[in-house]
């Protein structure tokens, strides 16, 4: 594990989780492997957002009562950690979404297009970076184009020039696949994408809980997270947008709160962020995320992504040491997220995932919302394990052995 370095209070970190600890059917202890499906939870982030139901619960903004001050104040501070933690210029330029599917399809749903623009994604996009562009495009007359996938899972490049050239208006890409685990060059493709006046958007799902998401040094215009990968709760999600993109859009959601004024002929809207968070928003899960970011920011972003370039590391040796196991991505661990998809010889992904399930190990199996990406790979899907701050040496072990277990169990090998 010489590619990056273990975080040094590893198993004081595992502590912080509980589920960690416990133990499944058959009397194996749980090896969680699928934090790119959704990360567990440390302890402070379950503890603020029962703290905040049982203590300030209320709704914010409308109501003019202390517990609606406690409320808003706590909603409105998870807004200002979020800005710190993507290095956003102004705390106004977060929004609060249910997820990250839903923050693209804010920006896909409310930016103007029509006949004769091209909208550019790629082919290792997850689907909810693909089918809200897909209907963009079917709306607004223009015209979707991608860029495909190298044979060894990164980024081919070769078409830039044709698809970064006058016409195009939207780039829109994820930082790190979920698949594939590759890690795009999104600084570089971005400034090419502004040569030619597109706007950039980016979905870091992937990247977010793993390694500094600086908006303002990868120079994008759209960023997406969700809270669920990165130990917040799920139902919660973010949009970063340029201020005066922000104003310039319309409204993706109308209601309460996202206006200024409404009579029955005409109404205005609310500034950004209000503009976009109509009615009730998920008030609980924003304290929650606030939690996760001041956890994840205390044991630092850089010391997370080298401890994940380490287990990575470790996970590529142990499956190349499983024969019949074929990696679907780069094998390069210092340059690659760790969302490692893979195929076992002569056995159907579900039945791998069942298998290893059976002995506590939990890992993901199918196309993982990418089946394009598994298209150009010849495959109909792929088993994933995915490792976060938590994960241990000795639980990648454990998934080699389950990898054995099961091709003794299918006889095949």
């Amino acid at each position: 594990m010489s590619a990056g370095a273990l975080l040094p209070d590893l198993e004081v970190i595992r502590k912080d989780f509980p589920i960690l600890e416990r133990t499944l059917e058959g009397g194996f202890p749980l090896v969680y492997l699928d934090s790119a499906n959704t990360s567990q939870k440390p302890q402070v982030v379950i503890d603020a957002m029962v703290d905040h139901l049982e203590r300030h619960n209320a709704n914010i903004a409308r109501a003019m009562h202390q517990l609606g001050a406690e409320s808003t104040e706590a909603f409105e501070g998870a807004r200002d950690k979020v800005a710190t933690f993507l290095n956003a210029p102004s705390r106004d330029e977060v929004i609060f979404t249910k997820n990250a599917s839903e923050a693209l399809n804010l920006v896909a749903r409310t930016f103007p297009l029509g006949p004769g623009d091209r909208v550019v994604i790629t082919e290792m996009e997850h689907h909810s970076n693909i089918v809200p562009w897909q209907l963009a495009c079917e709306r607004s007359g223009a015209s979707l184009d991608w860029f495909g996938i190298a044979e060894d899972g990164t980024l081919d490049l070769s078409r830039i020039d044709e698809l970064l050239s006058p016409g195009t208006k939207v780039v829109a890409l994820t930082w790190v696949s979920n698949m594939l685990g590759t890690i795009n060059p999104v600084a570089e493709i971005a400034r090419r994408a502004h040569e030619i006046g597109a706007v950039v958007v980016l979905d870091a799902s992937q990247a977010a809980p793993h390694l500094p998401v600086d908006v303002q040094a990868v120079d994008a215009d759209f960023v997406a997270f969700t809270g669920h990968k990165v130990t917040g709760p799920t139902g919660i999600g973010v949009l970063w947008g340029r201020t005066e993109l922000l104003n310039a859009l319309p409204p993706f959601l109308g209601g309460g709160e996202m206006i200024a004024t409404v009579s029955m002929e005409k109404s205005t809207w609310a500034p950004i962020p209000h503009k976009f968070e109509a009615g009730t928003p998920p008030i609980v899960e924003a304290v929650g995320l606030g939690a996760a970011i001041d956890y994840i920011s205390h044991v630092g972003l850089d010391a997370i992504h080298a401890h994940e370039v380490a287990i990575t590391a470790h996970l590529l040796d142990g499956l190349a040491s499983v024969s019949g196991v074929r990696v679907l991505g780069p094998l390069d661990a210092a340059h690659r997220g760790g969302a490692v998809s893979f195929e076992l010889a002569g056995v159907h992904p579900h039945d791998v995932a069942q298998l290893l399930d059976s002995r506590g190990i939990a890992v993901r199996a199918g196309h993982h919302c990418a089946k394009p990406a598994h298209k150009r790979f010849g495959v109909q899907s792929s088993t994933r394990a995915s490792s976060y701050l938590y994960t241990t040496p000795a639980e990648i072990d454990a998934l080699i052995d389950g990898l054995e277990y099961t091709k003794n169990y299918f006889k095949v090998g």
